[in-house]
């Protein structure tokens, strides 16, 4: 189990208030590297360390994929997997974060949509991730 997780959930009580609709399950959040940030509590950390793994990819995809509607990589907003019985949102939350909302085939799609564009307004700059790695030049001898 990762310890840095559990004891720094901090967000994890935003991620549940997102949740508070019919047919949602669980819900992460992550940094662009697939790096676990918070996760909901009807999630494991191990199960919400491999979606964040997982989705950080299909993030990745989604943003290449803008081309071919003539948009570029910087304005993906969401995108939406769906599955016989459920959906998995993956919404951009931030510079470099995202959120992640699992949810059954009978949930409201547009009002899931709508409750994450809220979620992400409301926290602002708390779910953005800063970079992993300093910049050049930003204080921290080569």
């Amino acid at each position: 189990m990762s310890s840095s997780v559990t004891t720094n959930n901090r967000l994890g009580w935003m991620l549940d208030q997102a949740l508070q609709m019919p047919e949602t399950i669980s819900a992460v959040l992550l940094s662009a590297d697939g790096l676990l940030m918070a996760h909901s509590q009807g999630i494991t950390v191990e199960d919400a360390e491999r979606t964040a793994a997982a989705v950080s990819g299909l993030q990745s995809l989604a943003r290449a994929t803008g081309e071919f509607c003539r948009q570029p990589p910087e304005q993906w907003r969401q995108t939406l997997i769906e599955f016989d019985g459920g959906f998995v949102f993956l919404t951009s939350a931030g510079q470099g974060a995202y959120v992640a909302v699992s949810t059954t085939g009978r949930v409201d799609i547009e009002g899931v949509s709508s409750r994450l564009q809220e979620l992400v307004q409301r926290l602002g700059q708390e779910l953005t991730a800063p970079p992993r790695f300093p910049t050049e030049g930003a204080g921290n001898p080569t």
